[in-house]
């Protein structure tokens, strides 16, 4: 395991999104996403179904190929009025931060086809539910989550992404994934630059805390 072994809380609070950190020239041993992957099985699932398919993207084709639907989709998401950089302009220290934050997201949309894996997890769904989809989904997230606290403890940066979504249907065709397989997200997965990740800014917990009722 690269760098130094990292408590539960530590793991746990300084696993970011990484961006700009991402090495995309070190390669990444199949085996150690396959240690990722096998960890992220153990997270809870609805009724036990375990209807989760994980696609791992290697092949430098494939790559580029969703790289440049994300790459698309980003240059959407920046122009549009919820972009992250044009967020809480009125407050000069947050701000700060989302610019930051905009121009990680413009950097990976320019490169996400250079990422040495793409992780793509999906749902075998036949039809989706018009109410609650809590549970379905809820049913995938934990695990994936899992799989990214597992690259971090092995010196792997990941940023869970959605954007590629706006064109969930090319990147079915792409992917080569039958109908009733969903997408759910996309996460870039590399060595980073460097370890040393702090915990992030964070809104005060009695700011958002509600006890019993609103």
């Amino acid at each position: 395991m690269p760098g130094r072994e990292l408590t539960p809380d530590e793991l746990l609070t300084t696993t970011r999104t990484v961006r700009k950190r991402l090495d995309l020239d070190r390669p990444v041993p199949m085996e150690l996403i396959r240690e990722c992957l096998e960890i992220a099985l153990q997270a809870p699932s609805g009724s036990n179904l375990q209807t989760w398919h994980w696609l791992v993207l290697t092949d430098p084709d494939q790559r580029a190929a969703i790289g440049e639907l994300y790459r698309r989709a980003v240059e959407n998401y920046l122009a549009s009025a919820g972009a992250a950089g044009k967020l809480f302009a009125d407050d000069p220290q947050r701000s700060k931060v989302q610019t930051r934050v905009g121009d990680s997201v413009a950097y990976l949309g320019d490169r996400m086809g250079q990422v040495p894996v793409l992780v793509i997890p999906c749902l075998t769904v036949d039809t989706l539910p018009e109410g609650n989809q809590a549970g379905l989904w809820g049913s995938l997230l934990p695990a994936v989550w899992s799989f990214m606290l597992a690259a971090r403890a092995r010196g792997l940066g990941t940023a869970w992404t959605t954007l590629h979504m706006q064109y969930e249907q090319e990147a079915q065709e792409i992917l080569g994934l039958p109908a009733n397989v969903r997408q759910a997200a996309l996460i870039p997965t590399a060595f980073t630059i460097g370890t040393d990740f702090k915990p992030a800014p964070r809104q005060p917990l009695e700011d958002v805390l509600h006890l019993d009722r609103w």
